[in-house]
């Protein structure tokens, strides 16, 4: 068994001011994705400029805080939402779900691509590479907070969490920082690498992390005030990982089938603003 290390959540205190870790996993998946999106950027036949991923950076993190947030509590925490409607804006408590974020920031992503005159698919498939980095640097969050952890077991790097008693548990933070971001991003940066059909990226990813997820669910302790939704072993994050497979599946179908031999679908139509010579700098379940 493994010790698990006591990690200070509190990564940083200025007077009053506490910065957790948690929070600087947002920054560093935020940042890493821009970083990365500007390289992708300066690719040849780019959809899009440096000056226009700071802008989409912007919508996406919008996305991201909103959507999560939201998806949290209509997702996990419905029946507090119904007693205390103003949960939804106590931020302070925590409670983050991938699953609203994604919704957040596709109807980010809708906007920024109707401002920008592009097509939806062409902003996802350039989005969908980033993503698992803010999801690997979420898990390591969720790993540092002592949260989310798995179900009991006696395998050789099982760890007791704080506040799950002295039965030893999956560390699932883990698998899900290893298959979500690491595994993910290298898949989908490879697939991404060379010139794919519209649609194809994104499908990739929907269909790529759904299966993990709903993998690690097997092994995740599932939320005290849920449960399990049926059969003693169906949770409420493979329910709503089931229909990312179905539909990422159904993408790449869709793009190949229709756009398979026409690579070029991925740009036609792009109204890509000319540089200007200036670079952009600029709990979750």
């Amino acid at each position: 068994m493994l010790q698990y290390p006591q990690i200070d959540p509190v990564a940083i205190s200025l007077g009053p001011l506490n910065v957790h870790w948690y929070g600087l996993m947002y920054l560093v998946g935020l940042g890493g994705g821009w970083w990365l999106a500007t390289r992708r950027a300066r690719r040849p036949g780019a959809v899009m400029n440096e000056q226009q991923v700071g802008d989409l950076v912007f919508w996406v993190a919008l996305g991201v805080i909103l959507g999560g947030r939201l998806g949290y509590v209509l997702f996990y925490n419905f029946d507090q939402f119904l007693q205390q409607p103003l949960s939804l804006f106590a931020v302070w408590e925590g409670g983050m779900a991938f699953h609203g974020g994604l919704i957040g920031v596709i109807l980010a992503m809708l906007l920024f691509a109707r401002k920008q005159g592009l097509r939806f698919f062409q902003v996802a498939d350039f989005v969908a590479p980033l993503v698992p980095i803010g999801l690997g640097a979420g898990r390591i969050g969720n790993f540092i907070n002592g949260e989310l952890w798995g179900r009991a077991t006696d395998l050789p790097w099982a760890m007791q969490f704080p506040g799950a008693g002295e039965v030893y548990r999956h560390p699932s933070q883990l698998y899900q920082f290893a298959l979500e971001g690491v595994v993910l991003f290298a898949l989908l940066w490879w697939f991404s690498s060379r010139p794919r059909p519209l649609m194809a990226v994104s499908g990739l990813f929907l269909a790529g992390y759904g299966s993990f997820r709903i993998l690690v669910e097997f092994v995740r302790e599932p939320d005290a005030h849920l449960g399990y939704l049926a059969f003693d072993w169906l949770t409420m994050g493979q329910l709503l990982s089931l229909p990312m497979v179905v539909a990422g599946v159904g993408l790449m179908i869709w793009g190949y089938r229709y756009y398979g031999n026409d690579l070029s679908a991925a740009t036609a139509g792009a109204k890509v603003a000319k540089p200007t010579g200036k670079r952009s700098t600029g709990k979750n379940s």
